[in-house]
């Protein structure tokens, strides 16, 4: 496919969508459900939409192997079950707002999207959101999921409590104040331990964004100045292609102050953006937040993309790998050298940095990262050849993949970076003995002999 038809087809891509179950038929008219990108045909031979937790204990109950299912944003197969998939969607209310402890519950199905809106006109915000607008809360806890910010923990950070339901229909509450060890271990819980029906979030009181975008930052600028570029904004992206010795943008977002001045026309030798640009400066912005300085809430500024943007799919594939930030210049330069590698399969990278949190399971347990974001054009057959290298790139920096995007690192080098392993299967068998939240992808990369 030429350059600009595939532009042109892929104006979706990159730029989020519904996330919810693509229903097609099979050639002999059978529904078949896939995640949002249509990489992965879901295998559940059942799936359920319960509308109450009575509805859902009785599921739980009565059915074998089982998963949840969120918003379908994960690209390989952790949310899938060779028996049962029970939808969340239904679970998507923002249940009550506690200004006295400054937080905010939402049910578990909940899009960051949805209820944002509601909980800044009663004068709150959250410390950060991902890309995407549309992923669903539990989901989003549950692999790790992240924004940016050299200050900022991962989505999963804001959790103060949940409520689970076990495998033999039990509701458990747990919090961060009374269960802190438990806690720890089932907030990023890979959906290993049971069906998260409602979060509790950190609020703080709501402000303003705003977002400057810069253009061509020579490669060696950024050696130099690494710590300084990703720490000159509440929120830094820096998009590349690999190509040409420059990061292609990047998207500085900062907190609405009353000194906060504009950062000039050259920052750190990139050029300030004179209109608002796609993380692929060849596609169209439409559907990206506002920039250009412009202030806004911060639920329409700290996503790159905005919510009314809904189309049904987006062809691409994605992986990402998060390095300790101390290695993260050299893990850098590991990844440039291999451009000529990277980019024929390529749509754009996005690097990131995450706050160390508590989690058992996050990539960022007891570590500031940097995360590797990668894009790619949907040819699974070519990307699957391309994994293996970069990840032993990143071998010699320790780096842990993101758990809902594609890898091929063995599952054995996973148990190895992952010191609290054993105990959070230890809670996988207290909360869930008979294996109901088992699947292969956890048998595969967690249940690691």
């Amino acid at each position: 496919m030429k350059r600009n038809e595939f532009l042109k087809t892929s104006s979706a891509l990159v730029a989020g969508t519904v996330l919810s179950p693509l229903i097609a038929c099979d050639g002999q008219g059978k529904a078949v459900r896939k995640n949002w990108a249509g990489n992965y045909q879901y295998q559940a031979k059942e799936y359920y939409e319960p509308k109450t937790i009575d509805e859902l204990q009785t599921i739980i109950k009565r059915a074998g192997q089982q998963k949840a299912l969120g918003s379908c944003h994960c690209f390989n197969d952790i949310a899938d079950s060779p028996l049962s998939q029970i939808s969340t969607q239904h679970f998507n209310k923002l249940l009550s707002i506690d200004e006295q402890a400054m937080t905010v519950t939402v049910e578990a199905g909940a899009r960051y999207g949805q209820f944002a809106p509601e909980l800044d006109k009663r004068g709150y915000a959250l410390h950060n959101l991902a890309s995407l607008p549309h992923i669903s809360v539990a989901g989003a806890c549950a692999t790790a999921t992240h924004g940016s910010g050299v200050k900022n923990g991962n989505l999963a950070t804001a959790v103060s409590a949940l409520e689970m339901i076990t495998a033999n229909g039990e509701v458990v509450n747990l919090s961060r104040d009374k269960d802190e060890t438990l806690f720890n271990g089932a907030v990023v819980g890979l959906g290993a331990l049971g069906i998260v029906t409602k979060m509790t979030l950190a609020v703080q009181k709501t402000y303003q964004v705003r977002q400057d975008l810069f253009q061509d930052l020579p490669l060696q600028s950024l050696v130099d100045h690494f710590e300084e570029v990703l720490a000159s904004g509440y929120s830094v992206s820096l998009f590349t292609d690999w190509q040409n010795k420059k990061i292609s943008q990047v998207w500085v977002k900062r907190k609405v102050e009353p000194d906060t001045k504009a950062l000039g026309v050259d920052f750190f030798g990139a050029k300030a953006a004179t209109k608002n640009l796609h993380p692929i400066t060849k596609m169209s912005a439409e559907n990206c937040t506002e920039q250009m300085g412009v202030p806004g809430p911060w639920y329409e500024r700290l996503p790159h993309f905005k919510m009314g943007f809904t189309p049904s799919s987006g062809e691409e594939l994605q992986s990402e790998y998060f390095v300790p930030k101390m290695h993260a210049v050299e893990a850098f330069l590991a990844l440039e050298k291999m451009g000529s590698i990277i980019y024929p399969q390529l749509m754009i990278s996005e690097i990131r940095t995450i706050a160390a949190d508590s989690f058992w399971m996050s990539p960022c347990y007891n570590q500031d990262c940097v995360a590797f974001h990668f894009t790619w054009k949907q040819n699974w057959e070519e990307v699957r050849k391309i994994l293996p290298q970069i990840e032993a790139e990143l071998a010699p920096f320790n780096a842990r993949p993101h758990w809902g995007k594609l890898f091929k690192v063995d599952p054995q080098v996973i148990k190895e970076r992952y010191d609290l392993l054993p105990e959070f299967l230890q809670l996988a068998r207290m909360y869930d003995p008979r294996g109901k939240f088992r699947n292969k992808y956890l048998d595969l990369n967690v249940y690691v002999r």
